[in-house]
């Protein structure tokens, strides 16, 4: 079997999958603490963290981590995302135990000094500025905090410039200390990898326990689901000088363990997934009216995010919107038609395979699988799965998503008080400061 998993006692998972053919390995450790786990008040902790465990350990400094990876060709980084951090690598296969020694290091001793706190802070400011002065990335944010307001899923990663300010070592080390443990960590790894070997190096590096034999009580758990939050329905404009109007249209999507996420999957597909999609080619095609148009799902633990993004010139704004609105009304109402569909299924099975031709596609898709739902389907099981979704099905999971209440987010030349926008105060209590 290609792909190989073992638990140990400690509740560390460690997961591989061998790909005959290539020299690197990708290797990643995955901790299950996101910007949802954070207090408001220490918003943007599991990201500035992020930044601080590459700031140097008890025995190697920040230079010393750079060094070790740039010396053998091979990279280091690190991702925040609301549910889990990760911090992966590529490495030639031969230089697999230097990349898990660096990186058990990190995971384990990072000292996060006051002075490296403090000098990361102004790098992440600087961060939260670039992300605000790109308006096509922030609707984004702009549209989750409308969509859940007051809501950690509806939180922004990186944090607000109040909270960065404010963070102290003494809260961030808290926060690496309550999080950062064995029970919560998963390693995975794709490529030229020994399961075996790497196992070894691990233990080399981590206190992990004996393995777990079959009937032990478990050392890890799942994140509990909470009560889905209710999509708000409502409309946000926010003022900015721009040369297009940035909008985003969705509501509440479907939570990651649902029954119908490959049904709806396909929905999505053949709604915004590509050029044939059908907001591609009523909006853009036809129309002439944007250059960029899509849908997206993201999926959390109870809940999840559909959304339509467009970029259009300000005078076009509302034409468009009303556009997307009507798609999304015909979808819900049972508009897929059976070409679309089975356009959509194609793309959704063949987007899988293609986005797994390399070992970083694969070491995410064991890591994400592996703390998000404890278990892990071959791409031979989820095919099968989307193959097996009928017409009748994903028509079923478009009207159970689309005839939610739907939330507007506006970016651009515009007043507070178009597009029927609504409690303006409130929803700017809870969002990321916008000049």
């Amino acid at each position: 079997m290609p792909i190989r998993r073992t638990e140990f006692g400690s509740g560390l998972r460690v997961v591989t999958e061998r790909m005959p053919g290539v020299r690197s390995v990708a290797l990643g450790f995955w901790v299950l603490a996101g910007s949802r786990d954070e207090q408001p008040r220490i918003s943007g902790s599991s990201h500035f963290l992020e930044h601080l465990l590459f700031k140097g350990t008890r025995t190697r400094s920040a230079r010393d981590i750079a060094e070790a990876f740039d010396a053998v060709g091979g990279d280091v980084n690190a991702f925040t995302a609301k549910e889990y951090t990760c911090f992966y690598a590529r490495v030639l296969d031969r230089d697999l135990p230097m990349a898990v020694a660096h990186l058990c290091d990190m995971l384990q001793h990072s000292v996060i000094r006051a002075r490296d706190v403090d000098a990361e802070r102004q790098v992440i400011l600087e961060e939260i500025n670039m992300h605000d002065d790109d308006p096509g990335d922030l609707v984004h944010d702009l549209f989750t905090e409308t969509l859940w307001p007051g809501h950690r899923l509806g939180r922004p990663i990186l944090g607000t410039r109040e909270t960065v300010e404010a963070a102290s070592r003494e809260q961030i080390r808290r926060f690496y200390k309550g999080h950062y443990t064995p029970g919560n960590l998963v390693i995975s790894a794709a490529g030229s990898v020994d399961h075996d070997g790497l196992l070894q190096a691990i233990r080399s590096g981590m206190e992990t326990g004996r393995v777990k034999a079959d009937g032990d009580a478990s050392g890890w758990r799942l994140r509990a689901s909470g009560e889905e939050p209710r999509p708000s329905g409502k409309t946000l404009v926010r003022r900015r000088a721009t040369e297009q109007g940035h909008i985003c249209i969705g509501t509440n999507g479907l939570p990651r363990g649902d029954r119908d996420r490959f049904a709806f999957g396909i929905t999505n597909a053949a709604l915004g997934g590509g050029m044939s999609s059908r907001l591609f080619q009523e909006i853009r095609e036809k129309r002439g009216l944007v250059y960029s148009v899509y849908s997206y799902h993201t999926m959390y633990t109870e809940a999840g995010v559909f959304a339509t993004y467009v970029g259009t010139t300000p005078a076009r704004a509302g034409q468009v919107i009303d556009l997307v609105r009507a798609e999304l009304e015909d979808m819900a109402s049972g508009g897929l038609a059976e070409e679309e569909f089975e356009r959509g299924k194609g793309h959704m099975m063949g987007s899988l395979v293609l986005s797994l031709e390399d070992p970083g596609g694969r070491m995410s898709r064991l890591g994400k699988s592996e703390i998000s739902h404890g278990e892990i389907l071959t791409v031979d099981q989820i095919l099968r799965r989307i193959s097996r979704v009928s017409l009748d099905q994903a028509q079923a999971a478009a009207a159970r998503v689309l005839s939610r209440p739907l939330t507007l987010a506006v970016l651009g030349p515009f007043d507070e008080e178009e597009f029927g926008a609504t409690d303006a105060e409130t929803l700017a209590a809870h969002h990321v400061g916008v000049p």
